[in-house]
């Protein structure tokens, strides 16, 4: 798995520097060192935000999808103004509607300028063409009203990855201003579904965090379901079903090699990762009985972890791996419950009316997320020990939460009530800010990866 690497952007890369080049210079080899920043305080969600087309030292052709460095620099504020706007807390506008400031600006803004156009924060930067096709994207945060710098960054990258670098960027500033871990530099995995309701055609697929990058893993000749990426993203996993019998997969999102991890006679649910990769948790029934086990990733043999009549089903570990989540009909309805990894200590945890689906904990740990089902199905979330219900989603039918990397964004699926069918949505905790994660077909299923490397 390719890295980005950061570097020091004032070490490196002054804007005198970059003003006397003619023609792209030689990458230089550079050691990621920290970003340097000057964090005074968090903004309020109104913050407006300029974010110019970035400014380039040679307009010259890149091996981009973007075009030459100017077109790429334009392509790379576009990609920060989304980011930024999407996530609900802050205004920002982008460069479609802000003049293009010149390369002598990247590190002397016209506050003034800024200013007059009702500006709180400006993000501004360069782009340039390497030797060898990399692309070096820079980034930097100024305060407009304190007519101050607060944070600073770039990465050197591949052409293929000019937009994590804008993602990264898009984290650089939403970190600094919100005080919240990113999330922006992530993919996520879901199944997409295709054909008449009856007989859906469903294919694993994966794809940037705003929708980018799109990529079938599976043709579709088996149905695919529930995927998961690994902690370190260079796998996912999903149950697939062949000819009725049902497998838990591992898939190389890279070359689409797969092995087989699980086949049985039985039908299985709900393969979950543990957080350091080591353990996959899924149930199985067996008997009109459906119980919890995990395995070994590499293979080997099953542990039982439930063994109550009725249904336990989904189960998701804490991040520290310490607890399980899971949900059970042992009450007589479906509810959440925890249990400690080797499945002592089972206890019920949602006493709240209704039923209770599809638990996952939050990266962060503080919090569960869930399908609650009261007549319609609804997001919600509480905390670990059952109490501070909130609803984040009241629509008809929204299920299967996953997390964003820092736990404040919900993704989900909604089907919707009149054609059956499906797409994908994401809500923050507030759950105010709703919307529609646009995808190529019908989507299902999400799993949510954590921060790339």
């Amino acid at each position: 798995m390719k890295k980005i690497m950061p570097f020091l952007l004032a070490a490196v890369l002054p804007a005198s520097a970059l003003l006397a080049q003619t023609a792209p210079a030689p990458a230089p080899t550079i050691q990621p060192e920290e970003v340097e920043e000057d964090v005074v305080g968090s903004l309020d969600n109104d913050a407006k935000i300029a974010i110019p087309a970035f400014a380039t030292n040679a307009d010259v052709p890149t091996q981009t999808s973007a075009g030459s460095t100017s077109t790429l620099g334009f392509s790379v504020a576009n990609v920060i103004f989304a980011d930024l706007r999407n996530n609900g807390l802050f205004q920002p506008t982008g460069p479609s509607s802000l003049p293009r400031p010149a390369l002598a600006q990247v590190q002397a803004p016209d506050y003034g300028g800024w200013r007059a156009r009702g500006a709180d924060m400006l993000v501004q930067g360069y782009v340039r063409a390497e030797a060898g096709g990399n692309i070096t994207v820079g980034c930097y945060l100024y305060d407009v009203a304190l007519g101050q710098q607060r944070v600073k960054a770039g990465w050197t990258v591949a052409p293929g990855d000019w937009r994590r670098a804008a993602h990264k960027c898009a984290d650089l500033v939403y970190s600094t201003l919100s005080g919240e871990n990113p999330f922006f530099d992530s993919r996520i995995a879901y199944i997409a579904e295709t054909g008449p309701k009856d007989r859906r055609m469903k294919r694993l697929a994966i794809m940037d965090s705003d929708g980018a990058n799109h990529t079938f893993l599976t043709t579709g000749q088996t149905i695919a379901l529930t995927p998961r990426y690994s902690p370190d993203y260079k796998q996912i996993m999903y149950l697939s079903y062949t000819n009725g019998q049902p497998r838990i997969y591992i898939i190389d999102p890279q070359t689409k090699a797969q092995r087989l991890l699980l086949s049985a006679s039985n039908p299985l649910f709900a393969p979950r990762w543990s957080p350091d990769g080591r353990w996959v948790l899924y149930s199985m029934a067996t008997g009109g009985n459906t119980d919890i086990y995990k395995i070994p990733a590499a293979g080997g043999t099953p542990v039982k972890l439930t063994d109550a009549p009725g249904i336990d089903i989904g189960g998701s570990f804490s991040p520290d791996g310490s607890r399980i989540v899971f949900e059970s009909d042992r009450s007589g309805s479906q509810q959440v419950y925890v249990m400690n990894a080797d499945g002592t200590n089972q206890r019920r945890i949602s006493f709240f009316g209704g039923r209770a689906a599809t638990p996952e904990w939050s990266p962060r740990g503080d919090q569960i997320a869930f399908t609650h089902i009261v007549g319609n199905l609804r997001i919600a979330v509480m905390d670990p020990s059952g109490g501070n219900l909130r609803y984040l989603t009241d629509s008809w039918q929204d299920e299967a939460p996953t997390w964003a990397p820092n736990g404040r964004v919900v993704q989900f699926f909604r089907t919707a009530k009149t054609s059956g069918k499906t797409s994908l949505w994401q809500v923050d905790l507030t759950g105010r800010n709703e919307r529609r994660l646009e995808t190529p077909v019908d989507g299902s299923d999400p799993a949510w990866g954590p921060l790339r490397p």
